[in-house]
């Protein structure tokens, strides 16, 4: 195992990639590429990753980037309440909706930027505001995925009450709509479990066995799916939803922990039918961070110090301990490659790649 030595975090290869629009969504090794823009997606993903480093060191260069992502969610989010995702370079967005899991992934990072009461007022009230546009949309999604990425980023709201009412540090009108909550606790509770039914559904509809899955197929964001199930055992206090959780996470693990002791997720270039094996490649970085968060929903609702440990074997696939026995992370740049080819490392050092191993470090060091 060779698990080499890595900085902290990478908060200034994240301020090399964004501009005053936003984060750019793909590089060239490590250089920007201005011809594939930016997407909605990965501004979401690096207000996430923002917001916790914020509130770790307080440093105002990272207050920028949460001002700069927060700008750019608000001006993909149309009229109507859903987001559109690519923009090109001149800042003109290429489409009139984003994906169902566009929106999902919106909502955890707004969800949890008003969750972390670091973030000023200021702030925390548009992304209030984007979060009553956007709700009621919430239902109508389809995607398992895009449900679970939605599920997270509610639940975090009623983990901090203060997160469900604006906030005024001075007098405002009392005829002011802004002063009303956006949504009763309640109701946003409801919510998640009406979606974590829908899902408790699908689960049941398609395991069987020895498949302990909610599709007939293992792709990208799987642990997404059992936190979301955590989550909302958490949120609603029911025994059906945990064990679903506790279920597919086991057989998720089954499939994406090696005989060997590291993780190695389901490979981007052909995925797992069920009747089928994983395809070994492309191992992708976001994989590693939304398993390692999904392990650590387990270890604390579940109360079992092994997901812990499988956590951490998550957080070591960046640095060493993975099928390549090389790190990710370069030392050179601080930016994190782009996965694992069948040929070695994609040399391209990507927005989704540091954001997601700024997010596992984090939560590894400090949550």
């Amino acid at each position: 195992m060779n698990i080499q030595t890595v900085p902290q975090t990478q908060s200034p290869y994240m301020r090399r990639l964004t501009d005053d629009t936003g984060i750019f969504q793909h590089t060239k090794y490590g250089v920007p590429d201005r011809s594939k823009g930016y997407t909605t997606d990965d501004n979401a993903r690096a207000l996430i990753a923002a917001v916790m480093m914020y509130s770790i060191h307080k440093d105002p260069k990272t207050l920028d980037l949460i001002q700069t992502y927060i700008s750019f969610i608000h001006h993909a989010q149309n009229p109507d309440g859903n987001f559109r995702n690519f923009m090109d370079y001149n800042r003109f967005f290429m489409e009139e909706r984003g994906s169902e899991d566009c929106q999902g992934r919106t909502l955890w990072a707004l969800g949890f930027t008003l969750s972390q009461s670091c973030v000023p007022d200021n702030l925390q009230n548009t992304c209030r505001h984007m979060i009553s546009m956007s709700l009621p949309h919430v239902r109508t999604l389809g995607s398992p995925r895009a449900g679970a990425y939605a599920m997270v980023g509610l639940s975090f709201l009623l983990e901090t009450p203060r997160a469900c009412a604006y906030s005024f540090p001075y007098p405002f009108s009392e005829n002011s709509g802004e002063a009303k909550a956006f949504l009763p606790s309640s109701d946003i509770a409801q919510l998640i479990e009406d979606m974590a039914d829908r899902m408790q559904d699908q689960y049941r509809s398609n395991k069987g066995s020895g498949w302990n899955w909610f599709e007939d197929s293992l792709t990208y964001g799987n642990a997404m799916l059992p936190w979301a199930l955590f989550k909302a055992a958490s949120v609603s206090g029911r025994a059906d939803f945990r064990q679903t959780a506790k279920e597919s996470l086991d057989f998720l693990s089954s499939r994406t922990f090696s005989p060997e002791g590291y993780f190695k997720p389901i490979g981007s270039h052909g995925w797992q039918l069920r009747e089928g094996e994983a395809a070994p490649y492309d191992e992708q970085p976001i994989e590693a961070c939304e398993m390692l968060l999904a392990c650590k929903e387990a270890a604390s609702v579940l109360e079992d110090a092994s997901y812990l440990k499988k956590a951490a074997l998550c957080y070591e696939w960046y640095v060493g301990h993975n099928s390549l026995n090389v790190s990710l992370i370069d030392p050179q740049t601080g930016g994190c490659y782009d996965g694992i080819h069948a040929s070695g490392l994609n040399l391209n050092q990507g927005s989704e790649s540091i954001i997601s191993y700024n997010i596992a470090h984090l939560v590894t060091h400090y949550g």
